[in-house]
């Protein structure tokens, strides 16, 4: 089902219109606004030196999703949750594998952390790799970019999310409390329960949550592939899903702060739809020690202490169930943080990170090691500070780091890295502000880009790194204007970022067989390095999004990422505009959105076939019953309502890997 743009852009307009006379119309009732945190709370960033509220991050634009707006974008994996938020695409590997992509910057150039610790999986190397960091016991989670970015990594380029559980107490309950969701999708038969409980005995706060998914082999609209009729439809191999998570954590939380520590384990099995069909077999465990203390000293307002280690295995199956390539990572992170009294008009943090790793992707049955065993050790020093000069708000960060990369089998590397910020909000009129932010941010290669050089089974490809890879060096720069107050509010933002030396998979069209040799079935993937452009830009409007009664909003964004020399960058995120409207009661909550994307043929030189357009119609329906101090929540959420052939110009398998057609999600939630 294509719209016509014509019809689409009056819809928009439609919805604009019909919100800004509704804001007129409700000026009398303007205090409704000031209901707002009864109904959403505000909720603080915590991944930000200065734990400002959503709205307030100017200069490290943010999105926080909390709460009831969580639970309604739940999705199988963290790239399907965030996936319609403004400026964020998803790649798409089947229900078990999507990553975020954030302004067409997708890997190893957006960081991915739990609770402010690096996940320490693998999902940066390959698109075919979950997120080890599980969205259902999450209280929030927050999409990050601008200099706040720099606490956690010279190579977030394209920014960070960060999954918040909360697993590490800092605060104590007076009684228990918690949450407990089961739900159960239509599309893949999906079955699912989830839930957390904190609680105190005395001046220890204990806290424990958990999940376990399990889904078949989902439906899809049409054919399997595209444009072939004879290629089978139904329900699409090897997209199943089997997951179970659980954590623990205690502290000791008084006055002057907190210190504990947490555990927690990881089990997935998920099948990649490529035409050969594969499946992933991941694990994984975690520590994690979190200190936390209150003006220790004069001049100090807080010093943080965190520390962790991660034992991270996953293996590729073939439909025998026998391991093809094994992947290990051994990570252990440190960090160190103080945040300082204003000093001259200054606040912010400065500290120190170092992150030890080792990683392999090994063969399991006697073909060259896609990456040979690597250890890989980093070092940084970080300031990221905030003043106001007269009406205007500065923002500055500064990352210095040395990346050090020691295969046992090649040449080993050293990066030394610069990564700096700085960005001016200046409210020119009440309610109203614009701002600009440049950074210049440095990105060691990662291993894979460096020492790959054999079968990755689950992708199709052989893929070749190249030892001798520069640092890429990234120079953007944003303009924004905004209105954050008032029952209508909107953002518009506009950016270019020079890339120089990218790092990119090059599909040259060569087959070649398990050991690379001229003649099998995998496509050989060479990573190259060129000078490359990405500008954007994206907007969004809201209606009366916290409190009570009739809210709204549109958005639209698009990205355009090219190599200087010539051609696009492949898998580039399609052009979207979208439009909702909602209704929420004390006990009512529902919502309609349908989101249209563009064609994208924007093609790299090895992509042979433009991206369709769709349009992805999704609705809500939730009632809540309070029961005393127990709140039970009936809801239903409905995907992909008009049943489209809906295909991501962000994966690789778009053409053999149909997203789910209409699927019905059924669930109930009890918090207490």
């Amino acid at each position: 089902m294509n719209i016509p743009r014509t019809l689409l852009a009056s819809a928009v307009l439609s919805a604009l219109s019909t919100m800004i006379c509704a804001a007129h119309a409700q000026s009398a009732v303007g205090a409704a606004a000031a209901t707002a945190d009864t109904v959403v709370p505000k909720v603080v960033v915590t991944a930000t030196p200065f734990r400002d509220a959503e709205g307030e991050q100017i200069l490290a634009p943010a999105k926080i999703l909390a709460g009831d707006e969580l639970r309604d974008k739940l999705g199988s994996s963290l790239g399907e949750t965030l996936s319609q938020e403004l400026g964020v695409s998803a790649s798409g590997f089947g229900a078990g594998a999507s990553r975020p992509i954030i302004r067409g910057m997708e890997g190893a150039r957006v960081k991915m952390l739990e609770n402010g610790m690096a996940v320490a999986d693998v999902s940066g190397l390959s698109n075919d790799h979950a997120v080890s960091a599980d969205g259902a016991v999450a209280r929030q989670i927050e999409i990050l970019r601008g200099p706040a970015a720099l606490l956690y990594g010279s190579g977030a380029i394209g920014g960070l999310v960060n999954v918040v559980n909360e697993r590490i107490p800092a605060a104590l309950e007076a009684r228990p409390a918690g949450q407990l969701e089961m739900r159960y999708g239509s599309v893949d038969r999906g079955r699912s329960a989830s839930g957390s409980v904190d609680g105190a005995v005395g001046n220890i706060g204990l806290h424990v949550d958990g999940n376990i998914r399990k889904a078949d082999d989902y439906k899809i609209p049409g054919e399997r592939v595209l444009g072939d009729p004879s290629s089978g439809s139904g329900r699409l191999s090897h997209s199943f899903t089997k997951q179970d998570t659980f954590g623990a954590g205690a502290s000791v939380v008084g006055d002057w702060g907190h210190v504990g520590a947490s555990v927690a384990t990881l089990n997935n099995r998920y099948g990649i739809p490529s035409l050969e069909g594969s499946q992933i077999d991941q694990s994984q465990i975690r520590y994690d020690v979190d200190a936390l203390l209150k003006a220790p000293f004069a001049g100090a307002e807080t010093v943080k202490l965190k520390l962790g280690y991660t034992d991270y295995d996953h293996a590729e199956l073939d439909d025998s169930n026998q391991p093809e390539v094994l992947f290990t990572n051994r990570a252990f992170e440190t960090r160190a943080e103080l945040t300082h009294v204003p000093v001259a008009g200054w606040h912010g943090t400065f500290g120190m990170q170092t992150e030890n790793t080792h990683f392999s992707a090994l063969s399991a049955e006697g073909n060259p090691d896609t990456v040979p065993v690597t250890k890989s050790t980093s070092t940084a020093a970080f300031l990221v500070e905030e003043r106001d000069v007269g009406p205007v708000k500065l923002n500055a960060g500064l990352r210095l780091e040395t990346v050090k990369r020691k295969p046992v089998t090649g040449e080993d590397r050293k990066f030394n890295l610069t990564s700096y910020s700085v960005g001016g909000l200046w409210p020119f009129t009440t309610d109203y502000s614009a701002g600009v932010t440049v950074s210049v941010a440095q990105r060691a290669p990662a291993t894979e880009e460096l020492y790959s050089g054999g079968p990755h089974d689950a992708t199709e490809t052989f893929d070749v790194g190249n030892a001798s890879f520069r640092k890429e060096t990234s120079r953007n720069i944003e303009l924004s204007l905004q209105k954050t107050t008032g029952l209508l509010r909107w953002k518009a933002n506009v950016f270019q970022n020079k890339v120089k030396d990218f790092i990119y998979g090059h599909i040259d069209g060569t087959l070649v067989d398990e050991d690379g040799n001229v003649g099998g079935t995998l496509r050989k993937r060479i990573y190259e390095q060129d000078d490359a452009s990405i500008h954007g830009a994206e907007a969004e409007l809201g209606f009366n999004q916290h409190a009570l009664g009739w809210s709204g909003r549109v958005f639209a964004d698009t990205t355009r990422g090219k190599l200087d020399a010539g051609g696009s960058l492949p898998l580039q995120p399609a052009t979207r505009v979208g439009a909702e409207a909602g209704y929420r009661t004390d006990s009512v909550r529902a919502g309609l959105s349908l989101v249209h994307a563009q064609t994208q043929d924007r093609l790299a030189s090895f992509e042979s076939t433009p991206t369709p357009s769709y349009n992805l119609l999704t609705a809500n329906l939730a009632y809540t019953q309070h029961l005393g101090k127990q709140d039970l929540t009936w809801f239903m959420v409905a995907r992909n309502l008009l049943n489209e052939d809906i295909r991501l110009s962000t994966s690789v398998l778009k053409d053999v890997s149909p997203l789910p057609g209409r699927n019905f999600l059924f669930g109930v939630r009890t918090k207490f």
